[in-house]
């Protein structure tokens, strides 16, 4: 008798450091944002050279759920990270393209001003008093007495949440507070409430990044084994667990 075959897993890497080195056999290279290449707005002092020497390889994909891939892409060039739209793939703006592509084109969007345009941008009414559909993506200005009323649409229209992440970290390694505290809160009120989330450890975007590529041909970069190596692992991609120290600046290492 033939011994069972046990599931081939994608290897995992453990860096504390960006490398070009390590990535230099994968065809594509998929790569988180906050925690890999920024926080809080601020490049780490790897990033620049790592970008440069993945070249077209490089794809963004991130739970990012605050702004869109043409926003982001300026800002990054503001910084000296070079990455054209084409080549970002963010949570909250994949979601607003699969709700669309499902013909639900009134939606209660709780999310910053970026994102409100973006679904104005694809024809989605952000004001009809009876929506089809609900997203709430990383809105700063989501408070107390927004969660009832979600509540009571989630019952009668499906929930989307951009990702689930509690938080991600900042330069100094302290949590900041992400889209999954706001659905922590949902849930505390109405432990059985359903939804359905684009951003990782779902593998979707980074199956969108890999197109027709062999994901044994790629690698993910990613700083949360909880979502990115789970979505890697999914998706069937080795992952490069990236774990970073306290970590300056460009502008701090120069001091």
């Amino acid at each position: 008798m033939l011994a069972p075959t046990i599931p081939h897993s994608p290897p995992v890497l453990r860096r504390s450091a960006l490398d070009a080195r390590d990535v230099a056999q994968a065809r594509r290279v998929l790569c988180d944002l906050d925690g890999c290449l920024i926080s809080e707005g601020r490049p780490f002092v790897d990033s620049a050279d790592f970008i440069g020497e993945c070249g077209e390889r490089l794809w963004i994909v991130s739970n990012n759920s605050d702004t869109t891939a043409r926003r982001l892409s300026a800002k990054l060039a503001d910084l000296g990270l070079h990455i054209p739209a084409s080549r970002i793939l963010l949570a909250g703006e994949v979601a607003l393209h699969r709700i669309a592509r499902l013909g639900l084109t009134r939606l209660r969007l709780h999310a910053s001003p970026a994102l409100v345009g973006a679904a104005c941008d694809l024809g989605l009414d952000t004001r009809h008093p009876a929506p089809q559909a609900a997203l709430l993506c990383r809105d700063p200005d989501f408070g107390i007495d927004d969660i009832g009323p979600l509540l009571s649409l989630a019952g009668e229209a499906p929930l989307w949440v951009a990702n689930e992440d509690l938080s991600h970290p900042d330069h100094s390694g302290q949590p900041v507070a992400e889209t999954g505290a706001l659905l922590a809160a949902l849930r505390a009120i109405r432990p059985d409430l359903k939804w359905q989330s684009p951003g990782k450890p779902d593998p979707l975007m980074l199956r969108l990044a890999l197109g027709d590529l062999d994901p044994a041909q790629a690698i993910f970069v990613g700083d949360n084994p909880a979502t990115d190596g789970r979505a890697a692992s999914a998706a069937g991609l080795p992952f490069l667990h990236l774990k970073r120290p306290a970590a300056p600046t460009e502008k701090e290492a120069g001091q």
